[in-house]
């Protein structure tokens, strides 16, 4: 397809401004044309404050309409394999929030509906499209670590009400599966391969579903991983990665938002180096122009459904190594 790509937007999220509305003002190629919730009232009121012109009484109805080419899937994580299916059949390219699906084998059919449509399907990892990501593979593909023996990635946040959704089992909540996503995809990146989950170790706030989880990793050239994910956490936000290596330590800081603030860390024994990357585009904007330039122009964008895949096989063993169950669809 060519021309403007025309958005509509399930539900009425939170992180629908700044992932898609406020990044799609500046993108010639690319307008937010229809918002639908199951709560006219709230579609109504974000689109007047949005400038939306379209709201639907009903995602179905989103979904159905001839004027869209692409839907956003910003909805309850046990939601969002259900909902890109519908939209894919329809003939909309989709950007899917994270996680992808409920697990694995969900995330593998929502990949194969893509194949057969040969729609888009990306997983809106938004740190992914930054550029502090990819200086971090440039240094550590350099050697100047010398031989990497260890990667650690963690992402900490605090949620305090217990009414938040992402404590919900039913909606496939938890802190592996909302937040921990972000440090097992980061790891994966890193290393440039597949992990094996070795051991888990969890605290549930509500039957089944993680306060926190931490989990230890392999490879199968020996390298070792850990990752962590807490959503009641001191301190809220803090996210980051650490490479070890038998030269050399390399240090991300504020890997999950790098167009807010970003510092790398370098330290070998010629000594420390501290470097900054712009920050600008943001990691929102960047993501959303490579999801319209697959969209519009067939690119290949890296966070597609085999990669979905790949993370929610990692996710899944999480939990099973840590004695809880997986996450299911709603």
């Amino acid at each position: 397809m060519t021309g403007e790509l025309r958005i509509g937007v399930l539900g009425a999220a939170a992180i629908a401004p700044a992932a898609l509305v406020v990044p799609a003002r500046d993108d010639l190629e690319v307008s937010v044309a229809a918002v639908a919730s199951r709560d006219r009232t709230r579609a109504a009121a974000f689109a007047a404050q949005h400038g939306i012109p379209t709201v639907h009484d009903s995602y179905e109805a989103l979904v159905a309409d001839p004027g869209l080419d692409a839907v956003y899937n910003p909805l309850p994580n046990g939601l969002h394999g259900q909902w890109t299916v519908a939209a894919l059949r329809a003939g909309k390219h989709v950007l899917c929030e994270k996680p992808f699906a409920a697990n694995a084998e969900e995330a593998a059919a929502v990949a194969a509906v893509a194949s057969e449509t040969g729609l888009v399907a990306m997983e809106a990892f938004h740190y992914r499209y930054h550029p502090f990501l990819s200086r971090a593979q440039a240094i550590v593909a350099s050697g100047r670590l010398g031989e990497v023996r260890r990667i650690e990635t963690w992402f900490r946040a605090r949620l305090r009400s217990a009414a938040d959704i992402r404590w919900d089992y039913s909606l496939a909540g938890g802190a592996m599966m909302d937040i921990g996503c972000y440090p097992v995809h980061q790891l994966r990146m890193l290393a440039g391969a597949e992990p094996h989950v070795r051991s888990a170790t969890a605290d549930v706030r509500a039957p089944d579903v993680d306060r926190w989880l931490r989990a230890e990793l392999t490879f199968e050239d020996g390298r070792t991983g850990f990752v962590s994910a807490s959503m009641l956490s001191r301190r809220s936000g803090a996210s980051g990665a650490r490479v070890i290596g038998s030269r050399g330590l390399l240090e991300l800081h504020n890997l999950i938002s790098p167009h807010v603030q970003n510092l790398l860390v370098l330290r070998t024994r010629r000594g420390n180096r501290r470097e900054r990357v712009a920050r600008e585009p943001t990691t929102f904007a960047l993501q959303l122009r490579a999801f319209a330039d697959a969209a519009l122009r067939g690119a290949a964008p890296p966070t597609g459904p085999e990669d979905a895949v790949a993370n929610m096989r990692v996710i899944d063993a999480c939990y099973t190594a840590a004695g809880l169950p997986r996450r299911e669809p709603t």
